[in-house]
């Protein structure tokens, strides 16, 4: 057993060795994921980037050309006069001023662009006043005249000017479209390294995973071959256990039962003393009386005070502690009787059982101004009748008992099956109880929230045991002033055996 022990350390060993691998690799596939796609996207930003400086780099060409395209018309129509050539030129110099828009539209992230295409727009606006000029001599007949203002005036100069300035922005766009080429570049680098990386992953991932199937099918067969040697002595071990516990708890029972019984013996002698001192302060109190009236000066104030104050209030506080710890006694010897009751499981409807603790407590709901529902159908169970009325009766009383202030009181029984288990739940709109005092409520002598309503701290203390005894398990679901649910859950048959253990 020891060496089998030590076999399944190291397979688990292993197998969170794998299991490890296979998440930081799935891990690593995320994140090179990630890093492809935001590599990606860098990517086709920069191609975006491309894109404009070649949409840049067009509109500089279509502003040039058009330029020309004035220059040549003006002059074809000074030298032939035809009306053909002033079309041509009136497109050109309406389209020129919207190219250079659009140009400084897509450039206006760019001061030196600006800056240029500032310089263009004055350029533009004087060669196009001067195309004006010399169009409307011709129109008037007067092309001599336009010829000779052709040759004077400084038009070739303002078209020189012009051609520099698209130079300069073709080389600045040029500059701009390199740098972002070589950026588009790297980003393309980057991101065939990572999806490199991404398939390198993805391949040791399905490794692993493989590994991982491998080692766990030769686990399984390993482990279903020790699981038929465990399951030989198992019944064995169970039988062995089963008879422990019934001893122990025996024990524990024997023990509760012998305490409270031997608690009680000195409680009676402490209750039957402090009758007696009781019968005597009345004596005793008289007895001041007389003397005040007979010999006033022999009663003290300490006197005074003892017979007529403090020894009747520490007898109260004597009477009022021991009617507690006989009520603790009773309790604990009812937890033991009932631990030692055998369970007889019989078929039940809940809610005929319900309808019966209701009807028992039907003058304490009505006192309490308190609406209690029962919701049809419930499933039947085969379990102990006592047991679970006992169970049923402390919870719905509770639930008519701890209401919140101001709000009427409406208590709703429910049953739902689940699987092989019957749900009974028990909720309640009351003051509600405390998320840190969920566990606490159910152990012995231990309460929740405001001690304003009578009560030990033992019902839902002898609930839980009730609800062991009969396979089950009793939870709560409470916030403070919301109410509370209690979920008792049972087999929906309780075997003879569980019962009897």
């Amino acid at each position: 057993m020891l060496g089998a022990s030590k076999g399944i350390a190291r397979r688990g060993l292993m197998g969170r060795f794998l299991i490890g691998s296979m998440a930081l690799g799935f891990a690593a596939l995320v994140a090179i994921g990630v890093a492809a796609f935001f590599t990606l996207n860098d990517a086709q930003r920069h191609t975006g980037a491309l894109i404009h400086s070649y949409q840049v780099e067009s509109t500089i060409a279509d502003i040039g050309r058009l330029v020309e395209q004035a220059e040549t018309s003006r002059r074809g129509y000074m030298l032939s006069g035809r009306a053909s050539f002033l079309t041509t030129h009136a497109n050109a110099a309406a389209a020129i001023p919207q190219a250079v828009d659009r140009f400084a539209a897509l450039t206006r992230d760019n001061p030196r662009q600006q800056q240029l295409v500032a310089d263009v727009r004055g350029d533009v606006r004087t060669l196009l006043a001067e195309h004006a000029r010399t169009n409307a001599l011709v129109r008037a007949g007067r092309g001599s005249a336009a010829l000779a203002r052709f040759r004077a005036q400084t038009g070739a100069h303002i078209v020189l000017a012009l051609r520099e300035n698209f130079a300069a922005m073709n080389a600045d766009e040029r500059r701009l479209l390199a740098y972002r080429a070589g950026e588009r570049a790297s980003s393309e680098r980057i991101f065939y390294i990572v999806l490199t990386a991404g398939v390198v992953v993805f391949v040791l991932v399905a490794l692993a995973s493989l590994l991982t199937i491998l080692r766990y099918t030769r686990d399984l067969s390993a482990s279903r071959d020790e699981l038929g040697l465990l399951n030989e002595t198992l019944e064995d071990q169970v039988e062995e256990r089963t008879a422990d516990l019934a001893l122990a708890n025996e024990e524990i029972q024997r023990f509760a039962y012998i305490v409270s019984h031997d608690l009680r013996s000195p409680l009676v002698n402490v209750m039957g003393f402090t009758a007696e001192l009781s019968a005597a302060t009345a004596p005793l109190a008289e007895l001041v009386t007389r003397a005040e009236a007979e010999a006033p000066h022999i009663v003290t104030e300490d006197a005074r005070l003892a017979a007529r104050e403090d020894l009747p209030e520490s007898i109260r506080f004597i009477r009022t502690s021991t009617a507690k710890m006989d009520r603790l006694i009773n309790a604990i010897l009812k937890l033991s009787r009932e631990g030692r009751r055998t369970i007889a499981p019989e078929p039940l409807d809940p809610a005929a059982l319900v309808d019966t603790i209701i009807a028992s407590i039907q003058h304490v709901i009505d006192e309490r101004g308190v609406t209690v529902t029962v919701r049809r159908p419930m499933p039947r169970i085969v379990t102990d009748r006592l047991a679970i009325e006992q169970i049923l009766s402390n919870l719905i009383e509770n639930a008519t008992k701890y209401l919140q202030p101001g709000r009427a009181g409406e208590v709703t029984v429910s049953a739902v099956r689940d699987r092989a288990r019957v749900i009974i739940s028990v909720k309640d709109n009351g003051r509600g109880i405390d998320p840190r005092d969920h566990q606490r409520i159910f152990d012995l002598f231990r309460r929740s929230g405001q001690q304003d309503q009578p009560g030990e701290g033992i019902g839902l203390a002898h609930v839980r045991a009730l609800a062991y005894r009969l396979g089950g398990t009793i939870a709560v679901e409470s916030q403070l002033g919301q109410g509370a649910t209690f979920h008792l859950s049972l087999p929906s048959s309780l075997h003879q055996d569980v019962a009897a253990s």
